[in-house]
């Protein structure tokens, strides 16, 4: 029998990573960038003067508005024109955004830029982990999920790398041509063979499965079957919102869906992510603010790139657990750290602490709560609500995203340690919540992940 080329599944998997890579890029954008328009002499920025505190809030929380619309364009345009179509769609509202971050001359059109950028990182996150979790086998499908977060901290580490050290304007056209390679590079990629089921176009899922696997029609035939029997069972009943919380077994994998993706964001990820250069800053370590950031980037591409090789040998329900009870040590740390500047006055003796609290909280943060509520995510529903979930949970990502980058610096300006010692205290209820109602699905194809959330057992 004609073994599966797994290095196909990957290839058509890393090729849609290109646009999570492009999601970094405006995700990081905001470290780098703001020192530059917050300056006194705005000699490196689009606009002549320094923006306020409160501009620097909108322009860093308004990408996740822009994400928290987009999942309800995104998930019903992947079930009408294709996976691959809304993927691809996704580059045009990348490639606008930096346009305008190149030619604003007030604070307005950074804004819309943003908001832009927004739309185009939930379009990536709502179709995305929706087209590699289809593509891939059941044994691989832990570790080409992951490679979402590999991607997209190698997009931060990009930004974080190139923007202190070149031109505003030179930034943004480092930023513009990664869509623009994502665009080339995934429009020779095949299209979901389960969308292709779910429109009846069964020679269309045959090509693609073939492609994909690397084998005969004759040999992918069997997956083939089992994959046009699971899409037509799920599309006898076209799910609907009523659908996803009716049934018990849609309700938990909401449920888990959207609690770790919840988590993920009550983290303080987002804090981290967007304000590094200015949170070192803050900290006074003695190091280079840019060099520290660049530090945090490199640990995030090197702990992410463990998820892949890990996910699927371990579990998805263990490294879970790890991950967040890492986050609350290592937010902890930062808290007690700035609590003592801050609230005591003197933390000359600790000046070491704030890089290897960040260190240890990225690590286990790329490795855990980074990837797998997006593969998890991709894997829990069935066809008929699989979009209708999707956009449900991004929007939760997205809420919480914009709540907590939006009100930091409020919560900042009372202490910085209030910020990280609540961060850390979701992540205590997120280890509990992760012991007691994520359940694991190392190893199980799409059916019996549904078998086990219904309560039937499957062989």
């Amino acid at each position: 029998m004609e073994p599966v080329k797994t290095i196909r599944i990957f290839i058509a998997a890393v090729a849609a990573n290109i646009s999570a890579f492009a999601v970094g890029t405006c995700l990081g954008w905001t470290s780098p960038v703001a020192p530059k328009l917050k300056a006194a002499d705005p000699v490196d920025s689009p606009l002549d003067r320094p923006i306020t505190t409160e501009e620097d809030a909108w322009i860093s929380s308004l990408v996740a508005l822009g994400a928290l619309v987009a999942p309800f364009v995104a998930g019903p345009l992947a079930d009408r024109i294709g996976r691959k179509w809304v993927l691809l769609s996704s580059s045009l509202f990348f490639v606008l955004a930096y346009i305008l971050m190149m030619v604003a001359s007030e604070v307005w059109i950074l804004y819309v830029g943003r908001l832009i950028q927004g739309f185009g990182v939930g379009f990536v996150m709502t179709v995305q982990p929706m087209y590699v979790g289809e593509i891939a086998t059941d044994a691989v499908r832990g570790a080409t999920g992951s490679l979402m977060q590999l991607f997209i901290v190698s997009g931060l580490l990009y930004v974080y790398a190139i923007g202190p050290y070149v031109s505003y304007f030179a930034l943004q056209w480092c930023c513009l041509v990664v869509p623009i390679v994502f665009t080339v590079v995934f429009f020779f990629m095949p299209e979901s063979p389960y969308y292709y089921a779910g429109k009846g176009h069964k020679s269309d899922a045959l090509n693609s499965l073939q492609f994909l696997r690397g084998q005969s029609a004759d040999v992918v035939q069997d997956e083939m079957t089992i994959i046009q029997g699971e899409v037509e069972e799920a599309m006898a009943n076209k799910g609907t919102v009523i659908d996803l919380i009716r049934n018990a077994g849609n309700r938990k994998a909401l449920i888990i869906s959207a609690g770790l993706i919840m988590f993920q964001q009550l983290s303080g990820i987002n804090v981290v992510l967007f304000n590094s250069q200015s949170i070192f800053e803050s900290a006074n370590t003695g190091l280079d603010p840019a060099v520290a950031t660049i530090i945090i980037g490199c640990v995030q591409v090197g702990s992410s790139g463990l998820t892949p090789i890990i996910a699927d040998r371990l579990g998805r329900k263990v490294i879970l657990l790890i991950s967040a009870f890492g986050m609350a040590v290592g937010l902890a740390a930062l808290g007690a750290f700035f609590y003592v500047q801050q609230a005591i006055g003197d933390a000359s003796n600790i000046t070491w602490l704030p890089v290897p609290a960040l260190v240890v909280f990225n690590i286990v943060y790329c490795i855990g709560f980074g990837p797998l509520p997006w593969a998890v995510l991709g894997e829990m529903f069935p066809a008929n609500v699989k979009s209708i979930a999707s956009s449900i949970v991004a929007s939760t990502c997205w809420i919480l995203g914009f709540v907590v980058t939006r009100w930091y610096p409020a919560l900042d300006a009372l202490g910085s340690y209030y910020a990280f010692w609540l961060f850390g205290i979701f992540c205590v209820v997120a280890f509990f919540f992760t012991l007691f109602v994520v359940m694991e699905t190392k190893g199980l194809s799409l059916q019996q992940i549904q078998d086990r959330l219904n309560g039937k057992r499957s062989n």
